[in-house]
This record gives C-alpha cells, sequence and structure tokens, in this order.
C-alpha cells in the first residue's frame, strides 16, 4: 500500500465526522521529507474552529496510522480570528 493510500485510509476513519459538518479534507501532496498538505473542504475551509479539527483530529489519525509521516499543514487553514470565518449550522 503506497504512502498516500495509507494516508487516504487513515483520513478515512474521520471523515464521516468532518462531513457531518458539512466538511472534508483532500489530500493534495505527500512531500519528500513526509510531510503532508491537506486542503480542508467545505465548511472545515471556513470554519475558525480548523485549527483545532487538524491538529486534534486529522494530524492524530494520519499519525497514529502512518508513523513515517513527520508532519501535517493544511493549505487553506482559516484563522481562530478572521472576520470572515463562518461556523458549520449545527455547531451555531
Amino acid at each position: 500500500m503506497s504512502l498516500v493510500d495509507q494516508v487516504e485510509a487513515a483520513l478515512d476513519t474521520i471523515r464521516p465526522y468532518l462531513e457531518a459538518d458539512g466538511g472534508n479534507v483532500s489530500v493534495e501532496e505527500i512531500t519528500a521529507d513526509n510531510v503532508v498538505k491537506l486542503k480542508l473542504l467545505g465548511s472545515c475551509g471556513s470554519c475558525p474552529m480548523s485549527i483545532m479539527t487538524l491538529k486534534a483530529g486529522i494530524e492524530q489519525a494520519i499519525k497514529r496510522a502512518v508513523p513515517e509521516i513527520t508532519a501535517i499543514e493544511a493549505i487553506n487553514l482559516t484563522d481562530i480570528d478572521d472576520p470572515n470565518a463562518v461556523l458549520p449550522e449545527n455547531l451555531r
């Protein structure tokens, strides 16, 4: 199983939780030094809590399943203080 397949399998374990809030995540790249670059989709892309989702959910799931991954980065992380950030409907 390739590194991308392993990361995708790890993400599949948490996708139902992301999708429940109208979000998702896609793997954009895995660099030569095993850094996973992700794109947050849907609600996850505009949510002020996306940093928490990335660190507490996505990063933990990937590192637990694929220990050779050295870091996880979101290419479109929304800052918690962003005035344009929008919480998903069921978190309001």
